[in-house]
């Protein structure tokens, strides 16, 4: 069945070369006129006007969607999202394509990426190409797979290398056209599996990671760390400190996986507590000074709004350590860390699974999922 919903990267080559060509070769011509006047609305009706989808003119966007309209069995005519580069050009192209799709009876939203501009090598990489895969997953999750594909035919060629990337590990078509070529080019997905059990082991990493600007001092990972995350993080030199940032491969891993929680693990949690098994916080004899309210008022929260924790309590507190909040298994226990910026407290969560049930796995990765709506 033909999908609906169509991801589509965009690049400059409706601009560079076709349309500046077009602007010194035959000035007074009505779309070269709309070019030069920014009237990005005319230069939609004119090339409609003027040019087939198919025409090299119309640039590698339009092309590629026209193809793949035109094969009939891959995508039919419905939604389209335009993601394009933090550049004026790319603002510009956006505009000329929303209005080009939507004449032609697209539901059409443009999303910019930011950061995703080669004016800064550094920022492309770490953040731009991040914020790509971000955007990609959440389209993909709030669509649905089965009924999406990403069209990575404009655009930087690091985008494509994202884009099957991310159709691989979220199981949807992606597809190329090479302007060369006439035909345009599919990389269905394979089936390759990613190790599921390395992220829920480490869900409070990735999803402290992946929250917008985040960057972490790498020691906070240390006692967890594990070198299959190599790939997966970018390290990053701040104040003399080393910080971890997720790469582009890291934030697909943690948007895959977390859409796989989402839908498939959640119902594996322990049951919910009775009302006599709930109790209050437990802070033991530590002098937590001024945090102390703060801090039972977190500890009650998780006990409150989670059903399957019965209680907290704590077991370590630093009065002068900065630590990143989220949760972990530590000798086979559920400790969440819990800091301020300036102060930090380590406590035990006190749940109604069994042992023998072995789910401190998914009862930790639920935990990190409730702390990233906060």
């Amino acid at each position: 069945m033909p999908r609906h919903t169509l991801i589509c990267t965009i690049g400059t080559s409706l601009f560079y070369p076709n349309l500046s060509k077009l602007a010194q070769e035959k000035p007074r011509d009505p779309l070269a006129m709309a070019y030069a006047d920014q009237n990005w609305e005319k230069v939609a009706t004119e090339l409609r006007r003027q040019f087939a989808p198919t025409a090299r003119q119309c640039g590698a966007e339009v092309n590629s969607v026209a193809d793949l309209l035109a094969d009939g069995e891959s995508i039919e005519q419905g939604r389209l999202h335009l993601l394009y580069s933090d550049t004026p050009a790319g603002e510009h192209i956006a505009a000329v394509l929303d209005a080009y799709f939507t004449k032609d009876g697209w539901q059409v939203k443009i999303h910019k990426v930011e950061d995703l501009s080669d004016q800064d090598p550094r920022a492309f990489r770490t953040r731009g190409l991040r914020n790509l895969a971000k955007i990609l997953g959440e389209l993909v999750r709030n669509t649905g797979p089965d009924y999406c594909a990403i069209n990575a035919t404009g655009g930087y060629k690091a985008q494509i290398a994202i884009a099957v990337l991310m159709g691989q590990a979220l199981g949807i078509p992606v597809y190329y056209k090479h302007e060369r070529f006439d035909a345009i080019i599919p990389f269905p997905p394979m089936p390759v599996a990613l190790d599921f059990s390395l992220w829920l082991r480490a869900s409070g990493m990735f999803t402290a990671l992946s929250q917008p600007n985040s960057c972490a001092p790498e020691e906070h990972f240390s006692d967890d760390w594990d070198a299959r995350f190599e790939p997966l993080v970018e390290r990053v030199p701040i104040d003399g400190v080393n910080c971890l940032e997720l790469s582009a491969t890291g934030q697909i891993f943690h948007d895959t996986f977390r859409s796989r929680f989402q839908q498939q693990q959640a119902g594996r949690l322990p049951r919910a507590a009775k009302t006599n098994e709930k109790q209050e916080p437990n802070l033991g004899e530590h002098g937590y000074g001024n945090a102390r309210q703060v801090i039972t008022r977190f500890l009650q929260k998780i006990t409150n709004e989670r059903p399957y924790v019965r209680f907290c309590h704590s077991k370590y507190w630093n009065p002068d350590l900065s630590e990143t909040n989220r949760f972990r298994l530590s000798g086979g226990e559920v400790q969440g860390i819990y800091s301020n910026g300036s102060w930090c407290v380590k406590f035990k969560v006190v749940t109604t699974a069994n042992e023998q049930d072995d789910l401190n796995d998914v009862i930790v990765a639920d935990l990190n999922e409730w702390l990233s709506c906060q």
